[in-house]
Parts: C-alpha cells; sequence; structure tokens
C-alpha cells in the first residue's frame, strides 16, 4: 500500500466527507480474501474501516449477518457506515486482541469452554433480516472438496494421480459428504477460529462471519477445537468435544438420540473436510494470490488428515496415500526455495 494507491485515496476522500475532516489511517492486515482492514484515528476514539473491492468481495452478508448476530446477543462490529459503490464499511473498533494469542496449555480450555457456549447463538442465525443464510449442502461440501485436489494436488505439488489413487479420494470424499449432510443443520459461522474470536473488555467478540451458512452441527466446534493453525493434546480437546456434545443436547441442536460415538464420527470427518480443504486453500492463496505464508500451515492439516483418517477403516486407503505420496511431496516443496 501506499499514498498513491487508488482505493486508499478513495477510501480517504470517503472517510473525511463522513467526519467532516481528515483522519488518520493505519493498515492493520488484509486476510485470506481481497479485503484488507485500516484502523482510523478520529480525534480521541478509534474505528475499522475494511476495504473490499466490490466485484470481488461483497459487503452486504457481512452487514446482514453483523446485524443477525448482534440480535442474536453476539459481540460483534457495530456497522456505523457503508459505502455500496466501493465497498467500504466503517465499523466500531473492538481491538486487536485475537484469542489465539491468550492460549497456552494452561488457558486453552477455560477460553475455548467460553466459545464453545457461543455457538448456540451463533446455530439460532439461520437468516438475516433480508434472506435466509446459504445451504452448506452435498454441492457445497464438494465443492470446497475439490479445492484440494485442484489447487494442492495439481497445481501446487504437480502430482501424477493414478486411477486407483483416484478412486481412493473419490471414495474418501463420498465419504465426507455423506457425514455432513446427514447432520442436523444450524446456522454457522463457518470460520469458527481463534484468529477470529477476539478478547474485548474480557468477553468473546466475533469476526470474519460473512460467509455464515447454514449446515453441520458440529462444522464451527470443529473450526475451534481442530483449528488449522494450532493443535492441542487429545486429552484437552476430547473434553471440550464433550462439552460441546451436552451444550447441543441442551439446546435442542440434537435429539438425545443421538449417542457421543455418532457425534465423534460426524465431529471426526468434519474436521477431515475442513482441513482437506485448508490444505487447497493455502496452496490456492499462494499461487493465485501471491500470499505464500499459508504455505507453513499446511504440514499441520495433512498431519490431521492422515492421523484422522487412519481411524476409520474406509479412510485408512486415504490416510496412507496422503502419508505416502502428499506429505513428502510438500515437504520437498517446502524445503525448495522456489514456491
Amino acid at each position: 500500500m501506499s499514498l498513491s494507491d487508488t482505493r486508499f485515496i478513495l477510501l480517504s476522500k470517503w472517510l473525511s466527507q463522513y467526519f467532516k475532516t481528515d483522519v488518520s489511517l493505519e493498515l492493520i492486515c488484509g486476510d485470506a480474501s481481497f479485503r484488507r482492514y485500516f484502523r482510523v484515528q478520529h480525534l480521541a476514539n478509534t474505528y475499522i474501516v475494511s476495504d473490499s473491492p466490490i466485484e470481488l468481495v461483497p459487503i452486504e452478508p457481512f452487514i446482514d449477518v453483523a446485524k443477525a448476530y448482534a440480535k442474536a446477543g453476539l459481540i460483534v462490529p457495530e456497522i456505523i457506515a457503508k459505502d455500496d459503490i466501493n465497498g467500504f464499511v466503517l465499523q466500531s473498533d473492538l481491538g486487536d486482541d485475537q484469542l489465539l494469542s491468550y492460549l497456552t496449555e494452561q488457558t486453552v480450555a477455560d477460553y475455548y469452554q467460553k466459545a464453545l457456549r457461543l455457538l448456540p447463538k451463533v446455530a439460532q442465525v439461520t437468516a438475516t433480516e433480508k434472506s435466509n443464510l446459504p445451504s452448506y449442502d452435498n454441492i457445497f461440501v464438494e465443492r470446497e472438496l475439490g479445492i484440494f485436489t485442484e489447487w494442492l494436488l495439481n497445481e501446487y505439488l504437480q502430482l501424477s494421480i493414478s486411477e486407483v489413487e483416484e478412486d481412493v479420494i473419490n471414495n474418501a470424499f463420498q465419504v465426507l459428504i455423506n457425514s455432513a449432510v446427514e447432520q442436523p443443520k444450524v446456522g454457522m459461522h463457518r470460520d469458527f477460529h481463534s484468529r477470529n474470536i477476539l478478547i474485548n473488555k474480557n468477553s468473546l467478540a466475533l469476526i470474519d462471519f460473512q460467509d455464515a451458512v447454514v449446515g453441520p452441527v458440529t462444522y464451527d466446534a470443529v473450526s475451534l477445537l481442530r483449528d488449522c493453525y494450532v493443535r492441542w493434546p487429545d486429552e484437552v480437546i476430547d473434553t471440550l468435544k464433550h462439552m460441546h456434545y451436552t451444550l447441543c443436547i441442551d439446546n435442542q441442536l440434537f435429539p438425545k438420540t443421538v449417542n457421543f460415538e455418532q457425534y465423534q464420527r460426524w465431529f471426526d470427518l468434519m474436521g477431515l473436510q475442513r482441513h482437506i480443504k485448508a490444505a487447497g486453500i493455502f496452496a490456492r492463496l499462494n499461487l493465485r494470490d501471491g500470499k505464500p505464508g499459508y504455505l507453513k500451515d499446511i504440514p499441520l492439516t495433512l498431519t490431521y488428515i492422515v492421523d484422522i483418517a487412519a481411524l476409520y477403516p474406509e479412510l485408512k486407503d486415504f490416510s496412507h496415500l496422503i502419508q505416502n505420496k502428499v506429505v513428502s511431496a510438500v515437504a520437498l516443496k517446502l524445503d525448495s526455495p522456489v514456491l
């Protein structure tokens, strides 16, 4: 970014017109999309403004879901002003304190319990004032899984996949699709992890919820507990899974006839789907969007895929394929100076 950045100039003018005076802008970050964020200083107050090229990242989903989440009792940024033509959204400043930065092996259980208690409120949001949230159906799941094949296996690693290996992949994907669509459906944040949860005045606030949908009941809990960026001891996660299972029953997100073993299978296979998708997205961010920083997160996603797939007989061949062919290929690429 520079002062000659066309969008930065447009944003500065829009904010100056809104506040009727010049303001100070500081780039905070860009996210994994084409969106970027600035902190706005006006007199003694600060705000956040997002810059979303409207043809690439619509702003309405974020605004609509923010209103629905606030109505459900969740802490989210307040929408103060918007520019529908250029894609600017001025919002309240909830700070920079990501939950991730507070997590240690000693604190993770307590913080994650607090985060899990937000999910029944998230689950009740299945529509905004304007429309129902999109459905996370079998076509949606299949499309996400395809990111792994296209961007990680084909584009980034350029692997040669035999017909037998292709069958293994397709069979595994079908198992994951079937598991996802059979789960009870609730409102999903869809990116509910420790980088998108902020500590705000001793409470937890949510951001980055513009992709909210209606889908599998375990999805958001998996996003948190099987984070693509950090892995916690199994005994800690096991306790938290039981907590979420109880929360779901207590809040009637699924009937009491669903036993924990069924929940566990849904949870594990949902985690596989998420990590498979994430590995593909990390490769795509590098190749398509020029963001190589996410490549370092691929090995952790592959470790989870190998470990969890090995627990299920119908996925063991897939686990072996990822371990024997993909993990080593990624290791070679990451050791290479040419990404």
